[in-house]
C-alpha cells in the first residue's frame, strides 16, 4: 500500500469553502490567513504521509471565537481541523478535504490555579513548559510529559503520555473536565474539579483521545501533583534489550515506586553520545529515575540496582544532583534529533506500539531481530515501565525497495503488538497512519466509534478522514 493511499479521501466542498473563506477573512482580518506558505505549515505532519493543507488558518483567541468559525463551517459543511502545536505524528493534522484549521496557540491563557486541590484550569494552547513554569513556585508541578512541548488541548485530543506515565499515568488519568466546541457550534463542558462524580456519561474521556474528530477542546481542568521531596536518576547498561526488559518487568512487578524508566537501544545511545556529548556504554541502557523522600529514593534506586544485577546489568550509576539528571532526561528528550543525525538526509519516521508488560521483551526482542533482517536502520527507545516502545525508522524515501521494506516493518510491528494483547499506538495517537489497525484492534467496537461519529458530527466536518470511516 501505497503512503498515500494510507490517507482516506474526503470530497472537497468547493463553494462551502470559498463562501467560509470569505466570511473568515471579513470578520477576523489579519488572524485569517490563506498564504500557501501558512496553509502548507499547519497541514505539517512529521510523519512520512504526504502533506495535505487547509484551504484557511484563523488564529483564535477565545472558545466564543471557536464556536462561530465551526458554526459557520457547519452552515457551509466544511471541514474544521483543530491545530496546537503541530507536533503529532499520524497526520493529525492534515486536511484531507481541505477546510478551515482552528490554531488555538494563541489561547494560551492560564485561567485558574487551585493549589489547596491540586488542580487547574487552562486554555487549549497552554505548552506543559509553560504550564509548569507558571505553577513552580507553588510546589505543584504538570507531570505528562511527551517529549515535545506540546499544547495541552492537542495532549488531550491524542491522550498523550510520556515518560512520567509509569507513576502519574497519561492524559486521560490527569483531564478533569474540559470545555468542547461540538460540530454544531456549542460550546459544552464535561467533567469538573470534583476529584469523582456518578452522575450521568463520562463524557471527558469520550473527548480525550477523540483527535478533534468529535469536537474542538478549548479549556482543559487538570490534575496536577506535589513536587517531590527528592529525585534521583541514573542509568544502567545492559548486555542486551531482551535483559533491559527483563529488568523493567520485574522491576514493575516487585512494586517499585518507579518514576521514569526509559529503554535506549544500542543504535540511540550511540546517537545521544554523539549529540548531546556523553560518554555513555554504547549497548541497551535504561534511564531511571526515582520520586519521594531521601530515603525512599535510595532505597527504591538499590532495589532496582539488585534486580539491574540479577538480570545481567552492569553498574547502575546514580545521582540526587539535579545538573547531572538534567543533563541525562535533556539527551533524552533529544533522542529524535540525535538518532536523525545517524543519517543525515533521511525520513525519521517514528511509529509507537505498546504491549503489557509480560510479553515486553519479547516484543522489542521480536523488532530487533525483524529490524536486522530487513537492513534498516531504526533505533529503538521506550517508555517501557508501561510496556510503550517507539522505533525511529530512518529511510530514504526516494528507495522504493527500503521504503517498501520499511513500510512491511512498521506494519509488522504493529500486527505483533495487537497479537500479543497489546495496541498499534500507546500514546501517538490513530490519525492517517494506523486507521487499518483499528479493526483487529478493536473488532465491533470499532462501528460503535462510527455511531458515535455520525451522532454527534452527522456532516463528518470534525477532522474528517481520521480514526474511522464514515
Amino acid at each position: 500500500m501505497s503512503l498515500a493511499a494510507m490517507q482516506v479521501l474526503v470530497k472537497r466542498n468547493e463553494d462551502g469553502i470559498a463562501a467560509v473563506k470569505a466570511a473568515l477573512s471579513a470578520r477576523f482580518g489579519e488572524r485569517c490567513l490563506t498564504s500557501a506558505a501558512v496553509c502548507e505549515q499547519h497541514g505539517h505532519t512529521t510523519t512520512w504521509l504526504p502533506n495535505q493543507a487547509p484551504d484557511v488558518v484563523v488564529f483564535a483567541q477565545t472558545t466564543e471565537e471557536v464556536a462561530e468559525i465551526v458554526r459557520l463551517c457547519a452552515q457551509h459543511k466544511v471541514p474544521v481541523i483543530p491545530f496546537g502545536t503541530g507536533s503529532s505524528l499520524e497526520g493529525h493534522v492534515n486536511a484531507p478535504g481541505g477546510g478551515v484549521s482552528i490554531d488555538l496557540s494563541r489561547m494560551n491563557s492560564i485561567l485558574e490555579v487551585n493549589a489547596e486541590d491540586l488542580d487547574c484550569v487552562v486554555q487549549a494552547g497552554v505548552t506543559r513548559s509553560q504550564l509548569n513554569a507558571y505553577i513552580r513556585d507553588t510546589g505543584l508541578f504538570f507531570p505528562i510529559d511527551p517529549g515535545a512541548d506540546a499544547s495541552i488541548g492537542g495532549m488531550a485530543a491524542t491522550r498523550a503520555s510520556g515518560t512520567n506515565a509509569v507513576r502519574y499515568g497519561t492524559m486521560k488519568d490527569v483531564v478533569l473536565g474540559l470545555t468542547v466546541v461540538t460540530a454544531d457550534g456549542r460550546i459544552i463542558r464535561t467533567g469538573g474539579r470534583a476529584r469523582k462524580s456518578s452522575a450521568g456519561y463520562d463524557l471527558t474521556r469520550l473527548f480525550v483521545g477523540s483527535e478533534g474528530t468529535l469536537g474542538v477542546i478549548t479549556e482543559v481542568t487538570l490534575r496536577l501533583f506535589g513536587q517531590p521531596e527528592a529525585i534521583s536518576g541514573g542509568v544502567c547498561p545492559f548486555p542486551d534489550v531482551e535483559s533491559a526488559c527483563n529488568a523493567v518487568i520485574m522491576t514493575i512487578q516487585s512494586g517499585i515506586p518507579v518514576a521514569r524508566i526509559e529503554l535506549l537501544d544500542k543504535m540511540q545511545v550511540r546517537a545521544c553520545n554523539a549529540y548531546s556529548k556523553l560518554d555513555l556504554e554504547e549497548t541497551p541502557t535504561l534511564f531511571l529515575e526515582f520520586h519521594g523522600t531521601a530515603s525512599g529514593v535510595k532505597e527504591q534506586a538499590e532495589l532496582f540496582e539488585a534486580i539491574a544485577a540479577d538480570c545481567g546489568g552492569g553498574t547502575f550509576l546514580w545521582s540526587a544532583l539535579a545538573e547531572e539528571r538534567t543533563k541525562l532526561w535533556t539527551a533524552r528528550h533529544n533522542a529524535y534529533f540525535a538518532a536523525q543525525g545517524l543519517r543525515p538526509g533521511s525520513k525519521a519516521v517514528s511509529t509507537d506500539v505498546c504491549v503489557p508488560i509480560s510479553r515486553l521483551a519479547e516484543c522489542v526482542a521480536e523488532t530487533v531481530a525483524d529490524i536486522e533482517r530487513r537492513g534498516l536502520l531504526a533505533p529503538i527507545v521506550g517508555h517501557v515501565g508501561d510496556g510503550n516502545f517507539h522505533t525511529l525508522v530512518l529511510v530514504d524515501v526516494n528507495d522504493p525497495k527500503e521504503l517498501a521494506e520499511s513500510e512491511a516493518f512498521i506494519e509488522q510491528m504493529n500486527w505483533r503488538a495487537i497479537e500479543m494483547g497489546g495496541t498499534c499506538t500507546g500514546e501517538h495517537g490513530v490519525g492517517q497512519g494506523k486507521m487499518k489497525y483499528l479493526k483487529k484492534e478493536h473488532g465491533d467496537a470499532l462501528d460503535v466509534m462510527r455511531t458515535l461519529k455520525i451522532a454527534l458530527d452527522p456532516d463528518n466536518i470534525m477532522n474528517p478522514g481520521k480514526i474511522v470511516l464514515v
